[in-house]
């Protein structure tokens, strides 16, 4: 089973992720140590990584986003 989900917050021990099925807490201790908001995970064979490159492709396509907000242009891929 293969599952991806994005870190959406830590709130204490726990990271809020969002998934296609909704919002799941993790216990912090079940993800890479690396992991941060915003990062695109993986859960397969057990256990979680990131996805390192549906990360940035995720960060660079919101930042295109936030640039066009601000010079008030369509934000609609």
């Amino acid at each position: 089973m293969k599952i991806e989900a994005v870190i959406d917050r830590f709130e204490g021990d726990y990271a809020v992720l969002e998934t296609d099925e909704g919002m799941k807490d993790i216990h912090r201790g079940h993800l890479p140590g690396a992991a941060r908001e915003g990062d695109v995970l993986i859960y397969s064979c057990g256990g979680w990584s990131i996805d390192r490159t549906a990360t940035e492709e995720r960060r660079r396509a919101n930042s295109e986003r936030l640039k066009r907000l601000l010079r008030g242009g369509d934000t609609v891929d």
